[in-house]
C-alpha cells in the first residue's frame, strides 16, 4: 500500500469497534485500537495493532493516551469515535444520573477526544473524524428516549464540527448504523431502567425487549465494517454514512408518515396500546 492511514478507534473490545479495527488492519492501515481495559484487546494486539487503554469518560485517561501516542505516531488520519452504549426504559423512569451518564459517554466523550486529538489530526491537512451516531438519533422509539436523544445530540454536534473543522483541514463524517449484529443488545439489557412500581410494569416485556430490538434481522458486523471502511477511505467522503438493517426504511417512515400515524405504529409495536 502506497499511502497507509493511521486510524484511531475507540471501543474496540468487541462488536463494531473490533470489526472496524480488523477491517482497516486487513487493508494494510495502521490501527490504534483502544478500550477501557487494554487486556480486552489482546486478540487485536496479536494481529500487530497498537493497543491502548482509553476510558473516553476520563480526561486524565484521554490525556495519557494522547501523550503515549506522541511517541508512536506523527499524525492521525482517521479518528473513529465508536465507544458508546444504550440506556433503555421509559423516560419517566430515568433518573438524572441515567441521562448524565448516557450523555457523558455518547455525546461529551467524542467531543473531548476529538479536541484532544486535533493537533495530530491537523498534521497532514486531510484527516477525518467519524462519529458513531445511529438511526435511533433520527427515529425515536418508546423505551429508548434517553439513548435516542444522545445520538440526536451527537448528530447535531457532528454537523457543527463538520462546518467548523473543514477550514482547518479536518472532515467530519456521521455514521448512522441501523441494526448491526453485535453485543449491543446484551449490553443494553444491563442498562434497562424498570424500577419497582413503574407505570410500565404491565408491559415490562416490551420495555426489556427494546434493548434487543436492533438485533432482529441485523446486518452482520463484518459487512457493516467493510461498508464503513470503504466510505471513510474515500478522498472526500460524504458527510453521512448510513448503512445496516432498517437504515433506509426508518428515516423514510419518519419523513413521509404523519406524526400521529407513526406514533400509533410505534405505540403498538412496543405494547403501549396495551396499557
Amino acid at each position: 500500500m502506497t499511502n497507509p492511514k493511521t486510524v484511531l478507534i475507540t471501543g474496540c473490545s468487541s462488536g463494531i469497534g473490533e470489526a472496524l479495527a480488523q477491517e482497516f488492519h486487513r487493508r494494510g492501515h495502521r490501527v490504534i485500537a483502544t478500550a477501557r481495559r487494554v487486556e480486552s484487546l489482546q486478540a487485536l494486539a496479536k494481529l500487530g495493532m497498537l493497543t491502548l487503554a482509553l476510558d473516553v469518560n476520563d480526561g486524565a485517561s484521554i490525556a495519557a493516551a494522547l501523550t503515549a501516542l506522541q511517541g508512536e505516531v506523527e499524525h492521525i488520519d482517521i479518528l473513529i469515535n465508536n465507544a458508546g452504549y444504550g440506556q433503555f426504559g421509559a423516560v419517566m423512569d430515568a433518573e438524572p444520573d441515567d441521562l448524565r451518564r448516557q450523555f457523558e459517554t455518547n455525546v461529551f466523550a467524542p467531543v473531548a477526544l476529538s479536541r484532544a486529538a486535533l493537533p495530530l489530526l491537523r498534521k497532514r491537512g486531510s484527516a477525518c473524524i467519524a462519529n458513531m451516531g445511529s438511526i435511533s438519533g433520527i427515529v425515536t422509539t418508546p423505551f429508548a428516549g434517553v439513548y435516542c436523544a444522545s445520538k440526536a445530540a451527537l448528530h447535531a454536534l457532528s454537523d457543527a464540527m463538520r462546518m467548523e473543522l473543514a477550514p482547518l483541514g479536518v472532515r467530519v463524517v456521521t455514521i448512522q448504523p441501523g441494526g448491526i449484529a453485535s453485543k449491543f443488545g446484551a449490553t443494553g439489557e444491563a442498562h434497562v431502567k424498570l424500577p419497582q412500581g413503574s407505570l410500565y410494569a404491565p408491559i415490562s416485556r416490551f420495555v426489556l425487549g427494546r434493548a434487543k430490538a436492533s438485533q432482529r434481522g441485523a446486518t452482520p458486523v463484518d459487512d457493516f465494517a467493510r461498508e464503513v471502511t470503504d466510505h471513510l477511505l474515500q478522498a472526500d467522503p460524504p458527510a453521512v454514512c448510513r448503512t445496516g438493517a432498517q437504515s433506509t426504511r426508518l428515516p423514510l417512515l419518519k419523513r413521509w408518515l404523519p406524526t400521529r400515524m407513526l406514533d400509533q405504529k410505534m405505540q403498538k409495536l412496543f405494547g403501549l396500546d396495551q396499557l
